[in-house]
């Protein structure tokens, strides 16, 4: 429980300090984090200053700047009751959606709509993941309720990440029988067979961000072992043609490289008690010049086709390195000025 009062010492200051007292130090100290590195990210996003008194926090600054920072804190607060981490990305998560959602800052935090967590917490074998903008939030809510979402939007956004999460859950928990992930080999093109080794070890290469992301959900030897039963299968796009994908979660990455014959067949593999997920990246086509891409094609066929959802990220949804958000919206801007 979080108490909030102004210390009678503050009465005489135009804006007075707003002390949030805390009950629980161990708390307190998971709340603060290592050398109070997460009150500092806190104070420099929201121009305040936090002082650590007792057990309690001081806020000053601007009264909407106060509101903010003490509902952040309280929030962050809950989560280490509940046993949940509190690392910089928990803190940009919950900084970014006081931004996006526009709520009340006055209103309690555990009555804002954006830190409930329940049925958004994504959970697999070795992680939670949780929504970190309002773009994921809703990218989570049509993956677990949609049976075909598309993820639209620039790299470093997670769309891929929580689209393999999500079949992950649904693996765990019954849902469906196997988890499929594509991509289009399109830089290899005709030129697979002159690569070294066999057909696994030619595409493997552009398969990387599969396995990685399969490594952040399962333990690695549960990862060969679901892969050598092919209860997870991983392979180009062109493979999956003839078959029907029945009771499988189905993601395709990268998927502004199929063609428009390629998504159609790719589209027309759903059976029975599957789902699919499509990701990619419209502006960054590497196709070659006069192929058109089957993302863009499907994005305008699709659009009013019941059941379908998309989800649109921006530059503001990249949850990598800053900079990357900054990269992409310098370029963006410099091809709307070249037409």
């Amino acid at each position: 429980m979080v108490n909030t009062a102004t210390p009678p010492a503050q009465d005489a200051v135009k804006n007075p300090e707003v002390f949030l007292n805390f009950e629980n130090n161990r708390y307190l100290i998971d709340l603060c984090g290592e050398f109070d590195r997460n009150l500092a990210q806190i104070e420099a996003a929201l121009s305040v200053q936090i002082l650590r008194r007792d057990n309690g926090l001081g806020v000053l600054g601007g009264a909407d700047e106060q509101a903010k920072a003490s509902n952040i804190l309280q929030y962050l607060y809950g989560r280490a009751e509940r046993g949940k981490s509190i690392e910089p990305a928990d803190i940009d998560a919950a900084l970014r959606f006081l931004k996006e959602q526009k709520h009340d800052a006055q209103k309690p935090a555990d009555q804002i709509e954006m830190f409930k967590g329940g049925a958004l917490e994504i959970r697999t074998r070795k992680k939670t993941v949780e929504p970190r903008t309002v773009t994921q939030k809703k990218y989570v809510e049509d993956l677990m309720s949609k049976e075909l979402v598309f993820g639209l939007g620039p790299a470093g956004t997670g769309k891929t990440y929580i689209a393999v999460a999500a079949a992950v859950s649904m693996f765990i928990n019954g849902m469906v029988d196997k988890i499929i992930l594509a991509r289009p080999a399109v830089e290899a093109g005709e030129r697979l067979g002159f690569l070294p080794g066999d057909m696994k070890e030619k595409v493997d290469p552009y398969m990387q961000p599969l396995y990685d992301a399969l490594n952040d959900f399962f333990p690695a030897k549960q990862v060969e072992k679901l892969i050598e039963d092919k209860r997870i299968e991983i392979a180009p796009l062109a493979f999956m043609r003839g078959r029907t994908l029945s009771n499988a979660y189905v993601v395709l990455d990268e998927a502004q490289n199929a063609t428009t014959m390629q998504m159609k067949m790719f589209l027309t593999r759903m059976g029975e008690g599957s789902r699919m997920a499509i990701t990619g990246d419209m502006s960054q086509i590497d196709l070659p010049r006069g192929v058109p891409s089957g993302l863009v094609e499907a994005e305008k066929v699709l659009r009013d086709v019941k059941g379908v959802a998309f989800t649109y990220f921006k530059a503001e949804d990249v949850v990598r390195h800053p900079m990357v958000a900054k990269i992409i919206i310098a370029y963006d801007k410099h091809s709307k000025n070249n037409g």
